[in-house]
């Protein structure tokens, strides 16, 4: 088949869409297949009275996510990102205790043991990330040894209180929308790593969620398509994919058939297994997309008249651990449009609590949101909700789940490239096959873009160098500094306080805590277990 036949991009989510413009940029023709009967795939923004409009996909934009910045730039959209909210005091709830820490800075503990515990898991992460390629975390020295841990494993072996447990976690859910139990720890390391780190991917300013754009992010989507014409086809559900001597054929289910050059699949592993591929993509893809689940996450969104819990000196974050069950939310951002309209509060509800939740009517994960909220804020004020949203990305046909597949223990180790490795003429694309913020917006304009040069090589359009060329830094949202500071780089570890200290300090430390607080006494659980328990 010539080369100037239309490369196929089945998926017309953000990767997708990424990968058939850098096609056309290099004059090579494309088609693009997608299901639904919008563009976006895991973007998706609504419009409504109640609202305005509102981002129930994927929203955030940070600093260092370079394809994302130079897209929305190309696209004259840069000019429409705003700052998320962040003034005032984030509260923290965990244990049944509530904590008050600052928009720029992560949760401390009057507890020293639970400080230092904390502390110390963070640097850890960073500290094991370090000697984790980001393109190849397979080939990381102690990679066959971390990939057979679940991060619950990393957890119970590394921290010593019950509070550094539970923020782990947290963690956890929310950032990749799974639990401790589920994710292989190497998986996780790499996941934080490549996102720059445990400050980068969880803060708000100069970290992944800092800014959104005015009129929800779907308009990157919509514009992206707009500058492809009419080579988007919406409502194409494919079923099969035959590749030939000389190119590939793509069927869809309402009959309609593609000829091609190449297709790149621009979706996550699991959705692949829709569709029937011959010849067969072989043994260890068959079996890759069977272990690469969906997370599991919904977005809860209440709207009130006014910002109430600014005025009360709050920023609208609320964290909170499994342990704090009557809340259905793990994390929540002030959702507020920049004009000061639709004053409202986000909630992402992950992981177990997501599949868990899934039982109960709308009003009452409503009125557990209510309740969270009354207890940050110490009012009654959060009762007073105008109009309540919820999307459960879980039942979405062509999704499953969201924000990203995670991998379970032995997948990296087992598997290794075949994520990314194309099968003869089929080409993968999707989020999940970035290795710069994976999982992210610029995840998956970097994996489309790669996808790409990979057939516009193989065509002869590009070299090898345009093909491998790193994307340039860019500065449209500065870069903060999330180096650590001194006393985060020497606060020791609690194993390492305990020899410095000596017995019978310690001893004194464990008896000043126990007093403070009820529960377990931490002097049995250390004699007992080896480990503190609160």
């Amino acid at each position: 088949m010539p080369a100037d036949n239309p490369v196929i991009v089945i998926g017309a989510g953000v990767s997708g869409l990424a990968a058939a413009r850098e096609c056309l940029k290099r004059g090579q023709e494309v088609i693009v297949l997608e299901a639904r009967d919008r563009v976006g795939g895991r973007t998706f923004t609504q419009q409504g009275d109640q609202y305005g409009y509102v981002d129930i996909g994927g929203a955030y934009v940070g600093a260092t996510q370079n394809y994302l910045l130079r897209t929305l730039q190309e696209l004259n959209l840069a000019d429409k990102l705003y700052r998320i909210y962040v003034e005032n005091d984030f509260v923290f709830l965990s244990n049944g205790k509530r904590y008050l820490f600052p928009a720029e800075d992560f949760p401390h503990f009057w507890n020293p043991f639970a400080e230092m515990d904390v502390n110390n898991l963070f640097r850890t992460m960073d500290d094991m990330g370090k000697e984790i390629p980001s393109e190849d975390p397979w080939n990381a020295p102690h990679a066959e040894e971390w990939d057979k841990m679940t991060f619950k494993e990393f957890i119970d072996q590394t921290c010593w209180t019950k509070a550094a447990r539970e923020f782990a976690e947290f963690f956890v859910q929310i950032n990749v929308t799974s639990e401790a139990y589920e994710s292989s720890l190497l998986w996780f390391l790499w996941y934080v790593k490549q996102c720059g780190g445990v400050k980068r991917i969880v803060s708000v300013k100069g970290g992944g969620q800092e800014m959104k754009m005015k009129g929800g992010m779907q308009q990157l989507s919509e514009k992206m398509s707009k500058s492809l014409e009419d080579r988007v086809r919406l409502g194409h559900p494919v079923t099969s994919v035959e590749q030939t001597g000389e190119g590939v054929v793509v069927r869809c289910v309402n009959g309609e058939s593609f000829h091609g050059s190449h297709v790149i699949l621009a979706m996550a592993p699991p959705m692949q297994m829709k569709i029937h591929f011959s010849p067969s993509l072989g043994a260890l893809r068959n079996q890759l997309n069977q272990r690469m689940p969906m997370g599991s996450v919904w977005k809860l969104q209440v709207y009130y008249k006014t910002p109430f819990w600014r005025d009360m000196g709050y920023s609208g974050s609320v964290l909170t651990t499994p342990s704090e069950e009557y809340s259905p939310v793990t994390y929540t951002v002030d959702d507020t449009k920049p004009d000061g309209k639709y004053p409202s509060i986000i909630g992402f509800m992950p992981g177990d609590r997501a599949r868990k939740l899934l039982a109960l009517t709308p009003q009452q994960r409503c009125d557990m949101l209510k309740e969270t909220y009354n207890r940050a804020f110490k009012t009654t004020k959060a009762n007073d909700v105008v109009h309540y949203i919820e999307h459960n990305w879980m039942e979405e046909e062509y999704t499953g789940g969201c924000y990203t597949c995670m991998m379970p223990p032995g997948l990296l180790t087992t598997f290794r490239d075949t994520l990314r490795k194309p099968v003869g003429r089929v080409h993968f694309a999707g989020t999940e096959t970035a290795w710069e913020w994976s999982g992210y917006l610029n995840g998956a304009i970097m994996a489309g873009e790669r996808a790409a040069k990979e057939i516009l090589h193989n065509l002869g359009r590009i070299d090898k160098a345009t093909r491998d060329a790193p994307e340039p830094e860019n500065h449209l949202i500065p870069i903060e500094d999330f180096s650590n500071t001194f006393y985060e780089t020497y606060l020791p570890s609690v194993p390492a306080f305990l020899k410095i200290a000596g017995v019978a300090t310690v001893a004194g430390a464990m008896l000043y805590v126990h007093t403070r607080e009820s529960g377990p006494c931490i002097f049995l659980n250390l004699l007992r277990f080896g480990k503190f328990g609160q």
